[in-house]
């Protein structure tokens, strides 16, 4: 009867990412089959993890964050957990080898949320490796169906991905981070001052990411290619409406792409996919 566990533990992930993004979902919809439960396992993980951090104001954080943490161990070294979030991230783990340095680098950065309102340099790259790059790693582990040569290979194309998705999410979330929570993820920056000059600085650099994200899409398997390109037309279609958006107005309106844009962009992501001209 565990197979019936099983499968409400996953239906329990693909739930959570339905239900937290549009985007990723449609992104996910895309991978080929055997691809799609696991990671959505590893976005349900992150997800949740992340909502401790961010939602969970009327909560002991610290602690809800560290008993998460014990369960995700404990979930993966013994093949199961009662979380049914995680024991379907278990499965993730233990089917494609994830590596559990990685795990841990990502919940060392939801606890840096817990107390860190400003960075520096290095706390900021520490950030954003484990927040954005460990997390595309994990993905990879699956896109690369274990294979440890093909994900060495395309390992550094993937951190650059992630951290340009997490630097975009950064901008487009100022207004909550800063304002609300009286976060400041970009070094140097003040959000108090934020103007053009800085918002095309921070723009620059992730420009650079793209073009380095996008070079190891080109590289992927053809059973990930076309669900993590349309992941990279999406974000870089935020990232276009926020270039084009005042400094002032992205610190206090959250940038969007709406549903039906993102629909003509999956159409658009297709041609060019089938016609192999990404």
């Amino acid at each position: 009867m565990k197979e019936l566990f099983d499968n409400v533990s996953i239906r329990s992930s693909r739930m959570v990412t339905r239900a937290y993004s549009t985007s990723f979902s449609l992104g996910i919809s895309c991978l080929d089959k055997e691809l799609r439960d696991p990671i959505c396992a590893i976005y349900g993980f992150v997800r949740f993890a992340d909502e401790i951090v961010d939602t969970f104001h009327d909560f002991n954080k610290a602690e809800l964050l560290e008993r998460f943490k014990g369960e995700t161990h404990l979930a993966i070294k013994e093949g199961i957990s009662l979380n049914p979030i995680l024991n379907s991230f278990q499965h993730a783990v233990n089917d494609y080898n994830i590596n559990l340095e990685l795990i841990d680098q990502f919940l060392y950065s939801m606890e840096m949320d817990l107390t860190k309102v400003e960075h520096s340099q290095s706390s900021y790259e520490e950030y954003i490796l484990g927040s954005a790059e460990v997390v595309g790693l994990m993905c990879l582990k699956v896109f690369c169906y274990g294979d440890q040569a093909e994900y060495d290979k395309l390992r550094p194309y993937a951190m650059k991905l992630g951290s340009a998705f997490q630097k975009i999410n950064f901008l487009r979330d100022l207004n909550d981070d800063f304002l609300e929570m009286g976060r400041t993820y970009f070094p140097g920056v003040s959000l108090v001052h934020f103007d053009e000059v800085e918002k095309k600085e921070i723009e620059k650099d992730i420009e650079q990411d793209f073009q380095q994200g996008l070079e190891g899409i080109k590289k992927l398997p053809k059973s990930s290619r076309f669900g993590v390109y349309l992941a990279y037309v999406y974000y870089y279609a935020l990232f276009k409406k926020i270039k084009n958006t005042h400094a002032s107005r992205v610190l206090h309106k959250r940038i969007r792409i709406p549903n039906p844009r993102k629909f003509s962009l999956l159409f658009y992501t297709y041609l060019r996919h089938r016609l192999n001209i990404i």
